[in-house]
């Protein structure tokens, strides 16, 4: 049976001496050719791909126009800071940036889709189909006929979802929405391509949506009693309980008290014509 000594004192302080320093110099030779490597050339940002279905912005425009704001080389920019600088060009909502070695950059990129103007005329907002407030070059949009959308700040979303349930109910009528504006105290204004004005009042969404579709259905009877169309609606005022006043272009007689008069017995009619009617009972 044999037993093995322990080492010496002296051993045991000269083994950890000795591996203290073999791990002191592989840090030391890890650190300099870290230190070479984020400082050689070779890792400089080199090439930028840009990619993206661009509408308002191109490829070697961005780089030219965002690569001075990109600091550092392939080991040490931030992809934060980069996302964010291509996020501050015109159009752009979003940027994806992500490193490819050994020294390139692949950006892609997501432009707004807009789709109406947000606030007064003077200004350069737009709104896109999420309901987002960006800026923008209006010379630059090319689709025509956007409509001009307007709210208490912070609305945007909830002033495009009314956009779009109403939009449709007046299309439907021959005169698309070119204004919508939700006053501070929640009531709503209608402007169409024809110019009519239209004051929708407030209430829940629904509720407006429904008092906007029973005036659209109405409206052809009560235009024909005076040989008119739906194109000679100059103003209308929806914010009666129980009908609407209106103004028709070339007609002079009718005051705000008789077209509400008038929509009150329309409405009345359409209500007795939807019940059904019992039958007739023959003679024997």
């Amino acid at each position: 049976m044999s037993y093995s000594m322990p080492a010496p004192l002296d051993v045991k302080l000269m083994n950890v001496t000795a591996t203290a320093m073999f791990g002191g110099v592989a840090i030391l030779m890890l650190a300099v050719v870290s230190w070479w490597a984020v400082r050689h050339p070779a890792f400089s940002i080199a090439r930028i791909v840009v990619e993206g279905e661009m509408l308002h912005n191109n490829a070697v425009t961005l780089r030219a126009n965002v690569a001075p704001h990109l600091t550092g080389n392939f080991f040490t920019i931030d992809l934060k800071d980069a996302r964010e600088a291509f996020e501050q060009v015109p159009w752009v909502r979003q940027a994806e940036v992500r490193r490819e070695y050994p020294n390139s950059l692949r950006v892609i990129l997501h432009e707004h889709e807009p789709q109406a103007y947000w606030g007064p005329e003077t200004g350069t907002a737009m709104v896109n189909t999420m309901g987002e407030v960006f800026e923008a070059n209006v010379g630059e949009v090319e689709r025509e006929g956007l409509p001009r959308l307007s709210g208490p700040e912070g609305s945007a979303v909830e002033v495009l979802r009314m956009y779009y349930a109403l939009d449709p109910v007046f299309t439907a009528m021959g005169a698309p929405i070119d204004a919508l504006t939700w006053r501070d105290r929640g009531s709503w204004l209608v402007q169409l391509d024809n110019g009519a004005s239209i004051e929708l009042g407030s209430g829940k969404p629904e509720e407006v949506l429904q008092r906007t579709q029973r005036f659209v259905r109405t409206l052809p009877q009560i235009t024909q009693q005076y040989q008119r169309t739906a194109e000679a609606l100059e103003y209308a005022d929806l914010r009666y309980p129980d009908g609407y006043a209106l103004r028709l272009r070339g007609v002079t007689t009718v005051s705000r008290e008789k077209a509400l008069e008038m929509a009150r017995r329309q409405a009345a009619q359409q209500q007795k014509d939807s019940k059904k009617t019992r039958p007739t009972e023959g003679r024997h």
